[in-house]
């Protein structure tokens, strides 16, 4: 029996001072944000999606709204209802709420130092392995909840690459200019039964 699960990366975020927002509350999406979120809405509307989930960060929560509006506007049974999951969360950071980039980056401060001592881990915030781990079971509880069908999973950049990363075999620490999932990919894995047979990436809203 196929199922898909599709882990969506949500859209763009209003950021004019460009800081490392993490799991800071009130960060919405841009104007671009959500026009992401739409393209993302469209491409889904005709699939077989019965389970809908996302992280209860809020640029997660807007950017799944235009996606359980389209499905809904198509279904002759009951509305699909959101399931807020704690587990496809952004990744806890030490450095959240700071400038992290160019000449006015706080790691220019020897205090912090200590926070990148070990990026394996990485020391400044949650462990990749804890995050590998609440993703799989995320992945799993939708899997189950849309077993035979489709599921979307809104969630945040390291987690979905996380998961890339693990189905390709590759060792979690990397460099963040290696990462392939752009704002509102979207990264679809492929069960036959409870086995990942396939993953594949797409970008509907590349163009905007």
């Amino acid at each position: 029996m196929s199922t898909i699960v599709h882990l969506v990366r949500h859209g763009e975020v209003h950021n004019p001072d460009r800081i490392l927002y993490g799991r800071l509350p009130g960060w919405h999406l841009s104007v671009r944000g959500r026009q992401m979120a739409a393209a993302v809405a469209a491409d889904l509307a005709d699939h077989d999606i019965t389970y809908v989930a996302a992280s209860p960060l809020q640029r997660a929560q807007e950017t799944v709204e235009p996606v359980i509006g389209a499905l809904n506007a198509g279904r002759t049974t009951a509305p699909l209802e959101l399931v807020t999951d704690e587990d496809l969360i952004e990744a806890g950071n030490r450095l959240e709420g700071l400038h992290i980039k160019g000449p006015r980056s706080a790691l220019w401060n020897p205090r912090l130092w200590p926070l990148l001592k070990d990026p394996s881990v990485p020391s400044w915030g949650e462990p990749y392995s804890r995050i590998l781990d609440r993703m799989w079971s995320a992945v799993d509880r939708a899997r189950r909840a849309a077993e035979g069908h489709e599921a979307v999973c809104v969630s945040h950049q390291l987690p979905v690459v996380c998961v890339q990363r693990d189905v390709r075999g590759l060792p979690l620490q990397h460099s963040p200019a290696s990462r392939r999932c752009e704002l509102a990919s979207v990264t679809s894995l492929v069960f036959d039964g409870d086995e990942l047979t396939d993953m594949v990436y797409s970008e509907p809203a590349q163009e905007i």
